[in-house]
């Protein structure tokens, strides 16, 4: 089925333009008429693929602000979008501001005139700004979008941050092992050949790994590769996913910050689309499809139905593990008081600054561990070496 771009009437004489899929132009037209549109355009869009290409998130977090001050201003939407497509500073930002400027010139909300760039703009994004235009609070909902882009910006920022000094340690100590076994350890394993009986198994042992390294070098990364393409086929399996998903959560150290991580996002983001008048049904949608933890998908799929029953959301939250009872708690009281979005996004803030204690207690252990495990494999190296002259000197 291919998709066409439509142009249409209601009866009152508003116009409509999206889009619809179906087998022919006859069979759209005759959709729209069923839905009482009278077709002024039918077109077939084109099939070739968009180019995707990302944004940062910062400049994105902060042209939705921008575009709510000149909202505020009183400068029209169409104004405020065609300003930011003039701007020099991020080329592929102002192409997309551009192409939301001609579609809504042309009639078309700003919402699917976003939906149409995913590569761009998130359910989560189109979900807001189609609340905000139907409510007439835009700039409201513009503003509050930026905050919520700019603070998972920052934590993104926080966490790499922290993750620069450890990865920047086990390349170093993987370049010195490699040193060791490649060049090092080769040299001396000459001398072994004059020594008489056998040698001690750990001796073998770094001998063994030395030749893996140096002499069957590009072997054995054919067998690494192999081994991790075969570990990847394997994890993208359900049961897997599944299962590690459960070990994430778990495992010490990571587990505490894997829950935090999950819960952050999804009060943050539930809060957001909350406070901007989307239905809390359509809120957990978005916020399941967002969520990036399996285990969380399957919670808020279960809280969605309990929803949908009458019942209430915390506790199928609860049922997942990775929400702690003092967050339930609040989040129960949220409910009560029919103040909930704003209860969730003081959660999520406060979740942030548990996490940045939890990287900071993380990549404290983390250098100790990783300085401790190449001391360890040194000294092996080294115990491996010093073995067969010991044995030859007591034999001489």
């Amino acid at each position: 089925m291919a998709t066409f771009r439509y142009t249409a009437l209601r009866l009152t004489g508003e116009r409509v333009v999206g889009e619809l899929a179906g087998a022919s132009e006859q069979a759209v037209i005759a959709e729209l008429e069923s839905r009482q549109l009278t077709p002024v355009s039918v077109e077939a869009r084109k099939t070739g693929s968009r180019r995707k290409r990302g944004v940062s998130a910062r400049k994105l977090g902060t042209s939705y602000k921008q575009i709510a001050d000149l909202l505020r201003a009183g400068v029209p939407l169409l104004r405020a979008l065609k300003l930011l497509a003039n701007r020099r500073t991020s080329p592929r930002l102002a192409e997309a501001f551009r192409e939301l400027a001609e579609a809504v010139e042309q009639g078309e909300d700003m919402a699917d005139a976003m939906a149409e760039r995913p590569e761009l703009f998130s359910r989560v994004h189109v979900a807001m700004v189609r609340a905000g235009e139907k409510g007439g609070f835009l700039e409201d909902v513009l503003d509050r979008l930026g905050q919520l882009v700019l603070a998972q910006a920052e934590l993104r920022s926080k966490i790499i941050g922290n993750l620069i000094y450890p990865t920047v340690l086990v390349a170093f100590g993987g370049v010195v092992l490699w040193a060791i076994f490649a060049f090092f350890v080769p040299r001396v394993a000459g001398l072994f050949q004059q020594i008489p009986g056998e040698l001690p198994a750990l001796t073998k042992i770094v001998l063994g790994v030395s030749a893996a390294v140096g002499s069957y070098g590009l072997i054995t990364i054919a067998v690494v590769v192999a081994l991790i393409l075969g570990v990847w086929r394997l994890a993208r399996r359900a049961e897997v996913k599944h299962a590690l998903a459960v070990f994430r959560t778990r495992v010490p150290v990571l587990g505490p910050l894997t829950r935090s991580l999950a819960a952050s996002r999804f009060c943050r983001m539930l809060g957001t689309l909350l406070g901007n008048n989307v239905p809390m049904l359509a809120s957990l949608d978005i916020a399941r499809q967002a969520a990036g933890n399996i285990l969380l998908e399957e919670a808020i799929a279960k809280a969605t139905e309990s929803v949908r029953g009458g019942e209430t959301l915390a506790p199928h939250l609860a049922e997942s593990g990775l929400f702690s009872d003092d967050v339930i708690e609040m989040i129960l009281v949220g409910e009560s008081a029919n103040n909930l979005d704003e209860v969730l996004v003081s959660i999520a803030d406060t979740i942030d600054h548990q996490i940045e204690r939890l990287l900071s207690g993380v990549v404290r252990l983390i250098e100790p561990v990783l300085l401790l495990l190449i001391a360890c494999v040194v000294v092996v190296v080294a115990m491996g070496l010093i073995l067969p002259m010991v044995k030859l000197s007591s034999a001489a």
